[in-house]
């Protein structure tokens, strides 16, 4: 089988030389060499070009008339004159492609014109031709030189104005693997077969993912997925996005947040109805606002050290395990994201003990303090250590809380898709609603931590009635107002649950659409 089957010439089988992972997987299951047509093109690099595309089109435009036939009958092992999903995903795998990406699904999507759940000869020839065309527009703004080929400068310049940096080693590595001649030069033809069946748009940042995935660095007796792809791309714009659609969640939920920690702190008998009264009666509408600003102040540097430290903690699991692969498995996950969680709780904390204290104020005639002012009177009649009081429930409930959530989520995205979805894959509605149930039930696991914490917060050391530390909290607790003192703001902490997810959700893909994230 060769690559003028597809429609195009002049090109190459489509793994030969140094391509490892994918591109030699095609050279094994059978894609054979094509007629090289080397005379003219190494004439052409003799006068300064690298064999230029023809001002008509891409190569191979005027040759839409040759059989797609050979390509088509790959996939269609069973010869049963069309392609479904379990062909394209043994075809994928037979090139080794990496099924956890679902190529094979995003390929029958886009295939398929008519949503038959099928791919006749017909539109498998129309995506390939679309295919080529929409690869030599990228190919040519890569190209700023036009002298029809992509140079390993221009592959830089074009990866850098997308926001992502690779060093020199990375770059080279990526030109070799596309660069099937070894000439250190990406014509049209080696640029194309290396992205035919790539389902997606093909942007510079697409391109560079997609390749980090299917292109495994040959090291011997292991492969790895080149480093430089566990770097998030635009990591600023999706902290940016993750940004605001916290800040959006967070105001929006504040009146809710503000009722929960009233009741938290309560230790007599604690009742809605009458703190929302007393809430307004203190400060009307923006009574229940009080330290919303704190709140979402907090969000990007907890955001960001976050993100930051869990991609240190993964790589200290992959090495501890010994494991190249940048999957670190569940308990790996859950390890690395407590961790994280826990090293942002502890950076931002005092941000937090400050809010609940703003929160919790008992205000005189209405007069709110000032911020500069309350943080003051911790530091001169507590101490330093006064602002991280009710740190170690905080940091106990993360990972349990953590624990909980993903295995909720992960049971509920199966059960879905078992039930509801018919073993297809779940859509970001049901990845919404399976998240809000699995959120609702970390939160309500480990309210009791959140209460106590709560409660060492709001209260000042140098007090009599101050507690002595978080098993005092829960003695005197037990004690006074039994386990259901332990979920005093719990029906307005899952009143927030599902508007603050919905929020969240929205206002990020809104912003990543808005940032050219998609």
């Amino acid at each position: 089988m060769n690559w003028v089957d597809f429609g195009v010439v002049d090109g190459e089988d489509f793994g030969v030389g140094r391509m490892s992972g994918a591109g030699q997987a095609v050279e094994q299951v059978g894609f054979g060499k094509m007629e090289k047509r080397r005379a003219s093109s190494d004439s052409e690099s003799e006068t300064g070009c690298c064999n230029p595309v023809r001002k008509g089109g891409p190569v191979g435009m005027d040759h839409r008339g040759c059989s797609n036939s050979k390509p088509f009958q790959f996939f269609d092992s069973a010869n049963l004159g069309y392609l479904d999903y379990a062909q394209i995903e043994g075809g994928l795998s037979a090139l080794q492609i990496p099924p956890e990406y679902k190529y094979a699904k995003d390929l029958l999507k886009v295939c398929d014109s008519n949503s038959d759940g099928r791919v006749d000869y017909q539109e498998f020839r129309r995506y390939m031709d679309d295919k080529e065309l929409e690869l030599y527009r990228i190919f040519q703004a890569i190209d700023v030189k036009h002298n029809g080929c992509i140079l390993p400068e221009e592959l830089w310049d074009a990866l850098l104005k997308a926001g992502i940096e690779i060093d020199d080693e990375e770059l080279a590595r990526f030109v070799e693997n596309v660069d099937k001649d070894n000439n250190g030069i990406i014509t049209f033809e080696e640029w194309r077969d290396f992205l035919l069946l790539y389902p997606h748009e093909a942007t510079i940042e697409n391109i560079y993912q997609y390749w980090g995935r299917v292109c495994l660095v040959d090291i011997g007796e292991q492969a790895v997925i080149p480093e430089g792809i566990s770097k998030h791309v635009h990591a600023s714009k999706y902290l940016l996005a993750g940004g605001v659609a916290g800040a959006a969640s967070r105001t929006a939920t504040a009146p809710l947040d503000r009722l929960k920690v009233v009741l938290q702190v309560q230790t007599t008998h604690a009742r809605i109805v009458p703190a929302i009264k007393n809430i307004w009666k203190e400060g009307g509408l923006l009574g229940f606002f009080r330290g919303n600003g704190l709140n979402v102040v907090k969000v990007a540097p907890e955001s960001a050290i976050k993100f930051y430290t869990y991609e240190m903690f993964k790589n200290v699991v992959r090495d501890a395990k010994g494991e190249a692969k940048d999957d670190i498995g569940a308990a790996g996950r859950l390890f690395a994201g407590g961790m994280a969680g826990a090293v942002a709780q502890t950076a931002i904390y005092p941000l937090d003990l400050v809010k609940t204290r703003l929160q919790t104020y008992t205000c005189e005639g209405g007069k709110v303090p000032y911020l500069k002012t309350l943080a003051r009177n911790i530091w001169f009649q507590e101490g330093p250590q006064g602002f991280y009081r009710g740190l170690v429930p905080s940091v106990l409930g993360i990972i349990p809380y953590a624990g909980i959530d993903l295995a909720a989520y992960e049971t509920l995205k199966d059960m879905s898709k078992t039930y509801l979805l018919h073993d297809s894959e779940p859509g970001p509605l049901v990845q919404l609603g399976s998240g809000t149930i699995s959120g609702a039930l970390g939160a309500t696991c480990v309210y009791p931590l959140q209460v106590i914490r709560t409660r060492m917060q709001a209260q000042r050391t140098n007090t009599d009635a101050s507690y002595n530390g978080m098993s005092d909290v829960f003695r005197r607790t037990l004690q006074h107002e039994g386990f259901r003192g332990f979920y005093k703001g719990l029906f307005p902490n899952l009143l927030k649950v599902v508007p603050s997810a919905s929020i969240t959700y929205l206002v990020y893909e809104t912003m990543k659409k808005s940032l050219d994230l998609d």
